[in-house]
């Protein structure tokens, strides 16, 4: 334990396809994947989030943003998008679940998208702190059901 109870009931919860973005964040080794959600999906306030996000059997710690892409001029739509650590493969069209834990920051303007990647390998470095242990719970809840037979998943590419 990292001396801290975990939050262990996610803030909000989101489920949508993956879609396609610009593709800067891939350009700039900070890919992201793109939710589409359904029209009146309930959001939480704007900002970015540690996030855990299940994608192919396999839950993946992320970095979210939930808002508009100042540093882009992506200020006419809301977007969902998250950078998934340890990620490393096309996701285009696989359903995927979010569950957003803790509000790291508001959205803001950065001058470049280098000045982005800088900010996203930092808020990286807090989801993994914390999210240690519920990162450890969900992976060992997944591996007990996969290893019981009562839930079964296709685990892909890793």
């Amino acid at each position: 334990m990292n001396g801290k109870e975990p939050n262990i009931k996610p803030l909000c919860t989101m489920e949508g396809r993956v879609v396609r973005g610009a593709g800067r964040g891939k350009k700039f080794g900070m890919p992201t994947a793109n939710l589409a959600l359904a029209p009146g999906t309930k959001l939480p306030q704007l900002g970015v989030y540690a996030a855990l996000v299940f994608c192919d059997g396999i839950w993946y710690e992320g970095v979210t943003n939930v808002g508009f892409q100042p540093s882009v001029g992506g200020l006419e739509q809301i977007t969902v998008e998250t950078h998934i650590l340890g990620l490393n493969r096309d996701i285009y069209g696989q359903e995927i679940r979010l569950e957003l834990y803790y509000f790291l920051r508001d959205t803001k303007s950065f001058n470049s998208l280098r000045e982005v990647k800088i900010q996203i390998d930092q808020d990286s470095q807090r989801v993994v702190e914390l999210l240690a242990d519920i990162f450890l719970m969900r992976r060992s809840d997944w591996m007990k059901f996969s290893a019981n037979g009562t839930c079964s998943t296709e685990q892909g590419d890793k």
